[in-house]
């Protein structure tokens, strides 16, 4: 049975509630340009009824605030994480072409390949008609070397950005780490909260601000459960647990988490790589995070694509042979000495076992073409054997994006095939003092050795040859063109303090001014099929075409997940977001409400008066 002030109660849990609702409608209003902030609103419900004995057997009771909780709705935090890794990934691709389209600019502002490969083709056809004038060979052979410096140029800056993306790796991942550490520190302080009954509303907005970071950087997925009570599954005891997965593995369990570390590569993938790339492993496992996998998303894979693209085209083929110390392969990529840029010395792959390697066999058949590649095993390899015939062997990763290793290599197959032919013009002729020439293009070495490629014999029409007419092998560390790359083109010695022995001639005894091999030099400039179908002086045109083709594509894949990723923002935000109009709506209600608990005290206290005052005996 109720007493007799029981309406005071009721008038008095009204006070409450609405008095919590404008605080929480205060707290709304005061946090509206907080990042990450989600809408709270104050929970009520019917007080719990008493039981009158009397006709209409309960009375009501006022009403209770439960809980005060956030508003987020799961569905959009996904859908906002998983496009987020991808917006971020073209952003992050976007930048970097941008600043490789850079280095290939040729216009009235910048002097680029076009122009300087055009000016050395126009010094070397006025060798045609003044082959004995010195200063136009210094002239040609200065244009030449500036052609070199162009070329040495773009390599200093690609391996520059690659060095720049390496960094910036190692940042991300130090990065997930932080965030890592920092989610699985809010679970522990969330359940030490709910698990008493309270809701951690503040800290799970902290936790999903972190995720929201975290999936710019790599593609995440976050599952919450509720703990229950071991002895009455049907009992939650108030907790949960939290599980961030990175692409399917484990990053943060509740209260633990996983970290990764950068681990720098003991040998380079490809020749021109700069020294101590990262890849990136679980700490507690070793093994490799995939970031070249096609299911990755996000800045990290953005960097990895940047710096270790080779658009699929790694060095790939299968085992035809193999004993304790070496393994031959016959190619399905890399068919050409010219295209062949892996390292030297490093780690071939064959089902997931790696086999250091020290140096490359080459191996012609006898028609000058590549037949198979032997790698010479390290001392201190897993020794290999038949069992592995017919197997795939890789080196490095096929990573499906054209990065700086696709530029770098498709710039050294091309100058490999170009100084071949050219060199082979040159080898063929005397010069000014009927000595036999040799190389004009070389390869120079930073210790200051100078590679003329006499290990190598290549034809006019850009064939290597052996003149027994048989097959023959060459090695990696042998003097052949192997040893030429983007980043180490330079004339010779020789010809730089003295243009008297470039040869324009194939016999010196018809004159000075005889030019029978600057004519058919001149052929290399928009005649002969030097790369990829097309003559060299459109050298330039393929690259921008790539660099173009994936320049563009990012920009549109960038321009379309920013707008989904605005809509989904725009979604979520309607949900959890803060609006001021609907917060001052509330508080109006909020406000109205409370006026009238008060009036309802007011009331009863004047009829509690009448009562006491003037009916008490």
């Amino acid at each position: 049975m109720t007493s007799t002030f029981f309406g005071l109660n009721i008038a008095s849990s009204g006070l409450n509630a609405f008095q919590t609702a404008v605080n929480t409608t205060a707290n709304n209003i005061s946090n509206v340009q907080t990042e990450g902030y989600s809408k709270q609103v104050a929970n009520r419900v019917t007080s719990d009824s008493l039981k009158t004995n009397q006709k209409y057997g309960t009375a009501g009771a006022g009403v209770t605030t439960t809980s005060i909780t956030q508003l987020r709705n799961t569905y959009y935090d996904e859908k906002y994480w998983k496009n987020q890794s991808s917006y971020s990934m073209y952003e992050t691709k976007v930048n970097y072409m941008s600043q490789i389209e850079t280095y290939f600019i040729d216009d009235d502002t910048e002097q680029g390949f076009s122009t300087i490969f055009a000016n050395m083709f126009n010094n070397l056809n006025t060798l045609s008609t003044s082959a004995g004038d010195i200063t136009v060979r210094q002239a040609f052979v200065s244009s030449a070397q500036k052609l070199c410096s162009y070329f040495s140029m773009i390599s200093t800056s690609l391996s520059s950005l690659q060095e720049d993306c390496n960094d910036q790796i190692k940042a991300e991942v130090d990065n997930v780490n932080s965030i890592a550490e920092k989610i699985a520190a809010l679970n522990k302080q969330i359940n030490s909260i709910e698990i008493q009954g309270g809701y951690a509303n503040e800290l799970r907005d902290q936790r999903a601000l972190l995720v929201d970071e975290l999936s710019k950087i790599v593609p995440v997925t976050a599952e919450e459960l509720p703990v229950l009570n071991s002895n009455d599954p049907d009992t939650f005891v108030g907790a949960t647990t939290y599980v961030i997965k990175i692409n399917g593995q484990k990053l943060v369990d509740t209260y633990t988490y996983n970290t990764l570390e950068c681990v720098a590569r003991e040998y380079k993938v490809n020749q021109t790589d700069v020294a101590g790339l990262y890849d990136v492993k679980w700490s507690n496992s070793s093994s490799e995070l995939n970031l070249a996998a096609n299911t990755m998303t996000g800045t990290l894979k953005a960097l990895v694509d940047i710096r270790d693209g080779n658009n699929g085209d790694g060095f790939k083929g299968k085992v035809i042979n193999a004993g304790p110390d070496y393994i031959t392969v016959r190619p399905s990529t890399m068919t050409t000495l010219e295209s062949l840029t892996i390292n030297d010395s490093g780690y071939v792959t064959i089902k997931a076992r790696d086999y250091k390697y020290n140096d490359i066999t080459i191996n012609y058949d006898a028609d000058g073409n590549v037949e198979s590649y032997t790698f010479n095993l390290a001392a201190d390899s897993p020794q290999a054997g038949n069992s592995l015939s017919g197997l795939t062997a890789t080196v490095g990763d096929n990573v499906e994006a054209m990065g700086i290793p696709y530029y770098m290599g498709q710039m050294t197959e091309y100058l490999r095939t170009l100084c071949e032919l050219f060199n082979a013009y040159q080898k063929s002729g005397q010069d000014m003092n009927g000595n036999a020439m040799g190389a004009f293009f070389v390869a120079s070495a930073y210790d200051g050795t100078e590679y003329d490629f006499s290990d190598q014999n290549v034809s006019t029409d850009g064939v290597t040859y052996d003149p027994s007419g048989t097959s023959f092998s060459i090695s990696s560390k042998a003097d052949s063109y192997y040893k030429l790359n983007v980043s180490n083109l330079g004339i010779a010695e020789a010809t730089l303090r003295d243009a008297s022995v470039f040869a324009t001639t194939t016999d010196i005894t018809q004159g000075v001014d005889a030019h029978d091999i600057v004519d058919q030099m001149m052929k290399l400039q928009s005649t002969t099929v030097v790369y990829r179908g097309n003559t060299a002086d459109q050298f330039l045109q393929c690259i921008l075409s790539d660099i173009t083709v994936d320049a563009q594509e990012s920009e549109i894949f960038y321009d379309n997940y920013k707008a989904i990723s605005e809509t989904i923002n725009f979604q979520r935000m309607s949900i959890s977001g803060v609006d001021n109009d609907e917060e001052a709506l509330d508080l109006i209600k909020f406000q109205n409400a409370y006026g009238l608990a008060s009036k309802t005290i007011q009331v009863l206290s004047e009829m509690y008066d009448r009562l006491i005052l003037e009916t008490g005996v």
